[in-house]
């Protein structure tokens, strides 16, 4: 499903960004796109946020059947 690629890309961003934040203080997002309380970065992490819930779904699907033959 395409929105399950779209948020896992927006994951891993997400997860790549707080990467950078806990090793070398930096904020690419807010960096990128005027400062963390910008509307823009706000957008930004939200949709990261919104990303990562949907990515918890994908913990508890079932995935037999989409293109597996058991």
């Amino acid at each position: 499903m395409i929105i399950d690629r779209i948020a896992l890309i927006l994951a891993i961003i997400g997860g790549l960004n707080w990467g950078l934040i806990g090793l070398f203080r930096f904020d690419f997002v807010a960096y990128l796109f005027g400062g963390q309380t910008a509307t823009l970065s706000r957008v930004i992490y939200t949709l990261v946020g919104l990303s990562a819930i949907w990515c918890i779904s994908l913990l508890f699907r079932d995935h037999r059947g989409e293109g597996d033959e058991d």
